[in-house]
């Protein structure tokens, strides 16, 4: 008997050094059960380490994937990487919209890559408006530090923060990957809830590691389990991925989204 996955649609840049983007976003999707649809925005020429050049794929060709993928198959959860041009967040937008008229609750979750881990722009265009139209489509937003501060009109206070992030998002979980210390803390909120996790702070840099967190939670939500079940199995998931992180070349590690937890 042939078990059906559940379908975790998914947009994004392709990465030609296989780290992050697309190819990070199958690789966790699959690791946790689910069946990932992946539909390119952006063509990147990048490396492990730098990006050179972003380039939007036609959003018209970013609609005509998803309605095929639509037309026929049961998505379980969305998840939104970068999107590459406002053309592309609002045909995307569109797309979300379709799908909850009959699936209300349907999981989006909005991984807001504004940079990559050197700075690098991801966009032409303003990324920080670019995400607008998609920012009150998603169940979950997850910001590390700096693209929780250019979220909320660059403001650092936690607080504030909030104010801006969950007028948008039911959910928010803010990663703490670029912060100091021998621990990073992920913090997750909604409503009058809050939980932090922290994990040992592993050594060297990773390229995709923010791709396999939110693909990782997508396919928890599509599998149909809790938030804050599928955050926790999300991040224990990604942590082992970076415990087993591999080399292609100097600079960051490729974090092995292959290998199963036991």
């Amino acid at each position: 008997m042939n078990l059906r996955r559940p379908c975790v649609m998914v947009f994004a840049g392709l990465d030609p050094s296989g780290g992050a983007g697309i190819q990070a976003d199958i690789e966790a999707i699959s690791a946790m059960g689910g069946h990932a649809l992946p539909i390119v925005t952006t063509l990147t020429v990048q490396d492990n380490d730098r990006v050179f050049a972003v380039h939007a794929v036609d959003a018209a060709i970013v609609h005509q994937q998803a309605q095929a993928l639509m037309s026929k198959l049961s998505i379980a959860a969305i998840k939104i990487g970068i999107v590459g041009s406002h053309e592309n967040a609002a045909v995307i937008a569109d797309i979300i919209q379709t799908l909850r008229i009959n699936q209300p609750d349907l999981p989006v979750v909005l991984d807001p890559v504004l940079a990559s881990g050197h700075g690098d722009a991801l966009a032409r265009e303003n990324a920080v408006q670019m995400l607008e139209p998609l920012r009150s489509l998603a169940t979950l937003i997850t910001p590390n530090l700096p693209e929780a501060a250019a979220l909320s009109d660059g403001t650092n206070a936690l607080e504030q923060q909030l104010v801006h992030l969950l007028s948008d998002s039911t959910h928010v979980l803010i990663k703490g990957g670029h912060g100091d210390g021998d621990e990073v803390v992920n913090r997750w909120f909604t409503g009058s809830r809050h939980r932090s996790w922290h994990w040992p702070r592993m050594p060297g840099e990773f390229h995709g590691s923010g791709c396999t967190l939110a693909s990782a939670i997508a396919a928890c939500l599509a599998c149909g389990q809790t938030m804050e079940t599928a955050l926790n199995d999300a991040q224990a998931f990604t942590q082992h991925s970076l415990g087993h992180a591999y080399a292609i070349a100097d600079g960051q590690l490729i974090p092995c989204r292959t290998q199963e937890r036991t």
